[in-house]
C-alpha cells in the first residue's frame, strides 16, 4: 500500500439538515489530506441541498430517479451510485447525521497498512447522546451465530474487496436489511472482518433515522432479523460456505410465522 493513498469518504444524506454540515466538515476537517469527499442527497425536501451545497470542495451526486419507499434500499443506491464516481483505493462510509473524529482517517489507513490481508474494518461508535462509547460483544454465544454489527458510519472497506461485495448485495431485495448488515454478514461468512478496539466515529441518533423504525423486538425488528437470515442463507448457497445456523434462526423464523 502506498504511503500516501487516495481514500473516498462516501456521505449518503436524506433530510439530515440538523446534522449534514457537521458531518461534512468532520470529513473534510481530518489530519489525513489525501482525500475526495462524496455527497449523495436521496431527493432531501429539507435545508440539506442548502447545506451541503455552500461547500466548494466536495462532490455532489443527486438523485434523479424516484426516491424507494425502503430506507435502507435508498442508502444502498446512493452508496452504490457514490461507488461509481470513487476514485480512491479504500472507502469510508459515513451517514448524514454522524461525524468522524479528526483522527480516523490517519489511524484506520495506518491499521490497514500494519495488517495487509485485513479488507474491511469496522471501529467502535461513541455514542453522542449517551456519552459513552458502544461495548463490544466479547464472543458469539450458543444462541446466536451473530457478530457485533456496528452502524455504516463505522464501517471502511477497500476498494477491490467493495467489488467483490457488490456481486452479492441483492440492492433489489430485504428492504429492510441495511448496507452494514449486508456487509458484515458478508465479511463474516468469509472470516474477514475486523472489529478494532477503538472509536473514531460519532454515532448520532436521529429520530426520524432509519434505524428509528426497528426497536427491538417490534413486529419490524423481528421481520428485519428474518431478512439478515435469509439474506445468510443466499450468501452461503452462492459462496458455497457451510455455518450452523444456531438457535436464534428457528425461533426467529418461529416468530415470524406467529406474526
Amino acid at each position: 500500500m502506498k504511503k500516501n493513498i487516495l481514500v473516498s469518504i462516501i456521505i449518503t444524506n436524506y433530510n439530515k439538515g440538523r446534522f449534514i454540515e457537521k458531518t461534512i466538515k468532520s470529513a473534510l476537517n481530518q489530519e489525513y489530506v489525501n482525500k475526495e469527499v462524496i455527497v449523495f442527497d436521496d431527493g432531501s425536501t429539507d435545508k440539506s441541498m442548502k447545506i451541503i451545497k455552500k461547500f466548494r470542495n466536495i462532490k455532489i451526486i443527486k438523485n434523479k430517479e424516484k426516491r424507494k419507499i425502503s430506507g435502507p434500499l435508498s442508502q444502498i443506491k446512493g452508496i452504490i451510485n457514490s461507488f461509481k464516481f470513487s476514485k480512491g483505493e479504500i472507502l469510508f462510509l459515513l451517514d448524514g447525521d454522524d461525524e468522524f473524529k479528526n483522527t480516523k482517517l490517519k489511524n484506520i489507513i495506518n491499521y490497514f497498512k500494519k495488517n495487509k490481508s485485513i479488507n474491511i474494518i469496522q471501529d467502535k461508535p461513541y455514542i453522542k447522546k449517551q456519552k459513552k462509547i458502544m461495548k463490544l460483544k466479547k464472543k458469539l454465544h450458543i444462541f446466536s451465530i451473530w457478530p457485533s454489527i456496528y452502524p455504516t458510519s463505522c464501517i471502511t472497506i477497500k476498494k477491490k474487496y467493495f467489488e467483490e461485495f457488490l456481486k452479492y448485495v441483492e440492492k433489489k431485495k430485504f428492504p429492510n436489511l441495511e448496507i452494514d448488515s449486508r456487509l458484515v454478514i458478508y465479511a463474516f461468512l468469509k472470516k474477514d472482518l475486523k472489529i478494532i478496539n477503538k472509536s473514531f466515529t460519532i454515532y448520532n441518533f436521529d429520530q426520524n433515522g432509519i434505524t428509528s423504525n426497528y426497536k427491538k423486538f417490534s413486529k419490524k425488528w423481528w421481520i428485519k432479523r428474518k431478512e439478515a437470515f435469509e439474506y445468510m442463507e443466499f450468501l452461503m448457497k452462492k459462496l458455497k460456505i457451510k455455518i450452523n445456523r444456531g438457535p436464534d434462526f428457528y425461533f426467529t423464523k418461529l416468530i415470524n410465522l406467529l406474526y
